[in-house]
């Protein structure tokens, strides 16, 4: 049984109008990184539908021209959007750069359409360009947590840029041994077979990306609170018990600080529960902005969160106190139209054997003395006296 290379090349159309129509259904709700593979493959479907209709008209006809252009810039701009999706899949920005070289590729193809030599060298070349970029974007260490089905994309895409490259190469230089599109030689039976390799090793890419993308969304939503953004109680927790563990480890300073807003009922008495939650918010982005980097933020519940700050004594703790505490003054009014405070105690890590039940309990105590003289205030746990605003 043997085939031709425009059956190989029909079965590779069929293969990518296939992926491209069933990716969105498979899919469903997707983000920037997988609408960007859709249309990806979209336009790679396309451009060969454009590309196969461009060999039954006239050579060097308008219709030619106006067909193997649009199949180019299907092509090149495919490279761009699969090459960009990656990007986002590891943790990076899209290469905008790409798309760059799909419009030089498409205008200079068309320009200089009527020279077969010029327009087959120029277009593979470029083609292949793109190619071995998007496989070096990939290959590098991914910021995200990425499986090991990048190396399925590296191995199609490598592939396919040797065999675009070697077309480029025969088309620009040696037009005699390359001298139509559909030319039975062994660099199109190569380039059919490859191509439909890579968009299979593609489809493969693209889904378990997928996977792996919607695996950290849930372990996002496992370990964040869904309202403000912050850890919830059980992250927290596991966090705070492997920083203490850290700090006993290399003799570092610890403190705990247990924060619980004040009059957080009447906010929902008088103003209703989606005031509290906006209230909430407010507090988490307020935390947020006070904290260092190393800081551990949770909300262990109700109006209560929780802050460990590693490497720090009372007075970083004092520090954070009044950054905190200016910026809610600020943040409360401008988004809530209402004042928030808070009542907090903090607690240091006081020995090796000092536990996180006993630093929590030790904070939830102090805090429940500055409730007790007034709230708004925060206190330490050795002088139980307020600290300086």
């Amino acid at each position: 049984m043997t085939f031709d290379i425009h059956s190989l090349l029909v079965a590779l159309m069929i293969n990518l109008i296939t992926i491209a129509v069933a990716l969105p259904a498979v899919m469903g709700k997707v983000n920037a990184a997988a609408r960007q593979a859709q249309w990806s493959m979209g336009m790679q479907a396309a451009a060969w539908v454009a590309l196969l209709a461009s060999g039954q008209t006239q050579p060097f006809s308008l219709a030619d021209r106006l067909l193997s252009s649009v199949a180019m810039a299907g092509l090149a701009g495919s490279l761009a959007l699969i090459g960009s999706a990656f990007d986002l899949w590891c943790g990076r920005e899209g290469h905008r750069k790409l798309m760059l070289v799909a419009i030089v590729l498409v205008v200079g193809y068309s320009i200089g359409f009527d020279s077969y030599p010029f327009r087959v060298g120029w277009a593979n070349g470029l083609l292949a360009l793109q190619l071995g970029w998007v496989a070096a974007s990939v290959s590098r260490s991914p910021v995200l947590p990425a499986g090991r089905w990048r190396w399925l994309l590296v191995l199609g895409l490598v592939a396919q840029m040797v065999v675009t490259a070697w077309r480029g190469i025969l088309g620009a230089f040696f037009t005699e041994a390359y001298p139509r599109f559909l030319a039975p030689h062994p660099v199109n039976y190569a380039s059919a077979i490859v191509a439909n390799a890579t968009a299979l090793l593609t489809l493969l890419a693209i889904m378990l990306a997928h996977r792996d993308e919607a695996a950290r969304e849930l372990e996002r939503l496992a370990t964040v609170d869904s309202l403000t953004g912050v850890l919830n109680r059980r992250a927290w927790l596991a966090r705070a018990a492997d920083e203490l563990e850290s700090s006993v480890r290399h003799g570092r300073p610890m403190a705990v600080l247990m924060i619980d807003l004040d009059h957080f009922k009447q906010i929902n008495d008088t103003r209703g529960h989606d005031a509290g939650d906006r209230a909430l918010a407010c507090a988490a982005r307020a935390l947020l902005a006070s904290v260092r980097a190393g800081d551990v933020v949770g909300r262990l519940g109700g109006e209560e969160f929780c802050v460990l700050m590693n490497h720090a004594d009372d007075a970083a703790a004092r520090a954070f106190d009044r950054r905190l505490r200016a910026g809610l003054a600020g943040t409360a009014m401008r988004e809530l139209g209402f004042a928030l405070n808070y009542s907090a105690g903090i607690a240091n890590r006081t020995g090796l054997d000092d536990t996180l039940d006993a630093l929590l309990k030790r904070a939830d105590a102090t805090l429940y003395r500055a409730k007790g003289q007034g709230r708004a205030r925060t206190l330490d746990e050795r002088a139980f006296s307020p600290l300086p605003a």
